[in-house]
């Protein structure tokens, strides 16, 4: 199709004989339904989304019609995609009636697409196609999530522009509403180089599908016209999706490159998983048992950290190794690796920069633990968990000799231990999460049997 068959959105206006304008979908509501006034028992079946054809033009466009035909024509493309709208309807927006409701346009107008009247099909235009990565707002128009934190409750209920990285993805949570229909919540969090970890909930459908495709610690986002709200319930700050807010996902710009060189580089140094929530429990308040197997399929079914017991052999401890690599100084605060002679924690989101530096010297071993299922690569085994399962202080350890760290290895390998330890999903490991050793002690025959009875019976 010749590209002057088509007009662009800054041309519009509502004189036109049947527009034909192309697009890339830049959001996406939900379909609603209403009660036809003109038609008793009746329902209206809507839904909306915006395109945009140039760097400083984009529309709204709201379908109206039959359940079949809308949800039929929502489901026949997705935010991302690019679409030929044919013969819509263009009027003038109406800023009291449901265009306060719609994402803000630099439109005067908004299109109206009917299974009568209009048409909208999918298309391939690679021009458009960069479009997707511009924020809609000024690049540089945007809160931190300090300045967030920071303004606290005097933002509550306004809409702002948040540019933050994705650091995880919740569960989706269903649920029915007291007028019987399903709803659904997914809680995104967030990070810079100000806040460790901020919500972003997220109630719509569409923006739900948009969110579960991301990349945890590898994605920023610019999010156009988000809801900030104070959560009692945590006593904080948090963000929301709304019918206005417009996600630009790896913007194309100077403020998002900075923020993605950071997320990545606080990524690969560990730092980000130091603060994951749940902190550790108690290992008495632990009672889940695994095999391995077990703990690795949990962790391709979850993103969220849990904790779990299993009766294994540890099968790799390199305790002979050089002594810098098996013990390590960190920041006594955030845990972050320092070189031993640091006066200050290089890690920008510590929470203690500002104070005196504390630093701690202690065991930092990496161990395969094995069972009949399966090995469970590369595990945490660190000070002070360390000392009591190798029976012995760094600073003992340094004194004893090649042959004596070669008996003491040889022990822990022979014994099979029960073994507590903290499940991290993680996409950046090969084998999709990091394990950490809680606890580690001799496991009482007894006990394993049990265990590994009862293990063996489940489906």
């Amino acid at each position: 199709m010749a590209a002057q068959t088509f007009i662009a959105i800054s041309e519009l206006h509502p004189n036109l004989s049947h527009p034909k304008l192309t697009g890339i979908v830049i959001g996406k509501s939900d379909v609603k339904s209403f009660p036809d006034r003109k038609n008793i028992g009746v329902d209206r079946f809507t839904f909306g989304f915006t395109i945009k054809d140039s760097p400083d033009f984009f529309i709204n466009v709201t379908a109206w019609g039959n359940d079949v035909y809308i949800n039929g024509l929502s489901n026949s493309f997705s935010t991302g995609d690019c679409v030929i709208v044919e013969n819509p309807l263009v009027s003038c927006k109406d800023p009291e009636k449901g265009d306060k409701f719609c994402p803000t346009t630099p439109s005067l107008y908004r299109l109206m697409v009917t299974e009568a009247h209009s048409q909208v099909s999918l298309c391939v235009v690679d021009r458009l196609l960069p479009l997707i990565h511009l924020p809609v707002k000024d690049s540089g128009d945007f809160y931190s999530l300090g300045d967030i934190v920071a303004n606290g409750q005097r933002l509550e209920g306004m809409l702002i522009n948040v540019l933050a990285a994705v650091k995880s993805i919740g569960e989706l949570k269903q649920f029915i509403t007291s007028d019987q229909r399903k709803g659904q919540r997914l809680e995104v969090k967030l990070f810079d180089d100000s806040v460790s970890s901020f919500p972003l909930v997220c109630w719509d459908r569409e923006a739900i599908q948009l969110v579960q495709t991301l990349i945890p610690k590898e994605t920023v986002l610019f999010i156009a016209d988000a809801k900030i709200g104070f959560d009692s319930f945590r006593n904080g700050m948090t963000a929301t999706i709304n019918a206005k807010t417009i996600i630009t996902v790896n913007p194309d710009t100077r403020e998002a490159s900075l923020l993605f060189s950071y997320a990545k580089e606080v990524a690969e140094s560990g730092a980000l998983d130091q603060d994951e929530k749940p902190e550790d429990v108690p290992v008495e308040s632990i009672t889940d048992v695994y095999t391995v197997s077990q703990l690795k399929q949990r962790a391709q079914e979850t993103s969220e950290m849990f904790f779990g017991i299993t009766y294994s052999f540890i099968s790799k401890l390199d305790l002979d190794s050089s002594v810098s690599k098996l013990i390590k100084t960190r920041c006594f605060r955030c845990k972050f690796m320092v070189m031993q002679d640091e006066l200050s924690c290089t890690n920008l989101m510590c929470p203690g920069r500002d104070q005196v530096f504390f630093s701690t010297t202690g065991f930092d071993l990496l161990v395969d633990l094995t069972d009949h299922t399966g090995t469970l690569h590369a595990c945490a085994l660190r000070s002070p968990v360390a000392e009591k399962a190798l029976g012995c202080t760094t600073d003992e350890f340094t004194s004893l000799t090649d042959d004596e760290r070669t008996a003491m290895k040889w022990k822990l390998l022979l014994e099979r231990s029960k073994i507590y330890v903290k499940i991290i999903p993680s996409i950046k490991m090969k084998s999709g999460m990091r394990a950490v050793v809680l606890d580690c002690s001799v496991a009482d025959p007894g006990e394993v049997k049990q265990h590994m009875s009862a293990l063996l019976l489940q489906p």
